[in-house]
């Protein structure tokens, strides 16, 4: 007797008797070799994509920030001197301001736009009320030595609130008071305001002691605004005067610049003609060339954050010159300059309260 024969398992049809057997070791190995070698082509690209879109990123953030930080000094130039004309005279070419017991500008030389030299950089320093009512002033009733004033007229101020005294003619220095109480006007009274101790404004002692004739004037500023605006290191600082207080509002920038537009020197001449320095006789503005400036020109040069890759021979080719602000070069903060790339932003302030408070 013979017993059963053995059973095989018969390929199904199409596929061979090696295909069962799997992989063998070398074509293993070669998949694994194959494999590496398209993960890393992968992660190089990944390496170059990364890199070349957080060069984007950082350049796009940069112009942003720049762009913002124009927006806000174009914002506070364009209200410059608002409360600070009447009647087509500018009458504060000197000012005594405080805050608390502290003096902020002992009745010395004054201007509500000021553009200071500041090494290679400009400062500018911008000073407006915030009320709209500080475009128009009232008559002061009786003298005053600044502890109290009688009105003209009605002035729609509350408690709390600072005004400016300002002589009729140029001359004595303006003041800039705080109201601490106010008495209606009658039939047979002025409108009358206190200056209590106590007061925002109120509380300093001045070198020159202000005082206000009859027919002097007197403005609603509401709340006073001082900003000022410079560059530290390579950071745009905003400053306010007043109470102290410093904040950054943009990083990355080496260049700050602002010149004034001016009008021809000829009496009644409107058009803007030239571009100057705060410099010669516009390093201060005073009675005689305030009349002539129309605008203000602010720039900005900020540098990329991101250093771009040398090439192979170890060469920088992002920047092949120094960026220039009102045609001056602007000295980059790092030495390797030409690995990194710049942006030039300028903007152009119509002075829009100077102009109609000093038309005729």
């Amino acid at each position: 007797m013979s017993g059963p024969e053995p059973t095989h398992r018969r390929a199904p049809p199409g596929r061979s008797a090696r295909a069962q057997r799997g992989l063998s070791i070398i074509e293993l190995m070669i998949g694994i070799v194959v494999a590496m070698l398209v993960g890393l082509a992968a992660a190089g690209s990944a390496i170059v994509f990364t890199a070349s879109q957080r060069q984007g990123i950082g350049a796009g953030g940069v112009g942003i920030n720049s762009a913002t930080a124009l927006a806000a000094i174009k914002n506070d130039v364009a209200l410059a001197g608002l409360g600070f004309f009447g009647d087509s005279t500018y009458l504060c070419n000197s000012l005594a301001l405080s805050r608390g017991a502290g003096v902020i500008v002992d009745a010395s030389a004054f201007s509500p736009l000021a553009i200071t030299v500041d090494g290679d950089d400009d400062r500018i320093d911008i000073v407006y009320a915030e009320r709209i009512e500080s475009g128009a002033n009232v008559l002061l009733r009786s003298a005053s030595d600044g502890s109290a004033a009688e009105l003209a007229s009605l002035l729609p101020v509350a408690v709390g609130q600072a005004v400016l005294l300002a002589p009729a003619t140029a001359g004595n220095p303006c003041l800039v008071r705080s109201v601490t109480a106010v008495t209606p006007s009658t039939e047979d009274t002025p409108q009358a305001l206190a200056f209590g101790a106590g007061g925002e404004h109120n509380d300093a002692a001045f070198s020159v002691a202000p005082a206000f004739a009859e027919r002097d004037r007197i403005a609603l500023l509401g709340e006073l605004q001082w900003n000022r605006y410079r560059r530290v290191g390579n950071t745009l600082v905003l400053d306010r005067p007043l109470d102290g207080t410093s904040a950054v509002i943009a990083r990355d920038i080496i260049g700050l610049r602002a010149q004034y537009g001016l009008a021809a020197a000829a009496a009644g001449s409107t058009t803007l003609e030239s571009w100057q320095d705060a410099t010669g006789a516009f390093a201060a503005l005073d009675a005689a060339n305030l009349p002539r400036v129309r605008a203000v020109r602010i720039g900005l040069v900020t540098r990329s954050p991101q250093r771009q890759k040398p090439d192979a021979g170890g060469n920088c080719d992002a920047s092949t010159a120094k960026p220039q602000l009102f045609g001056v070069e602007v000295e980059p903060d790092v030495a390797d300059w030409q690995c990194f790339r710049y942006r030039v932003s300028v903007v152009v302030v119509p002075l829009r309260n100077l102009v109609l408070g000093l038309r005729s």
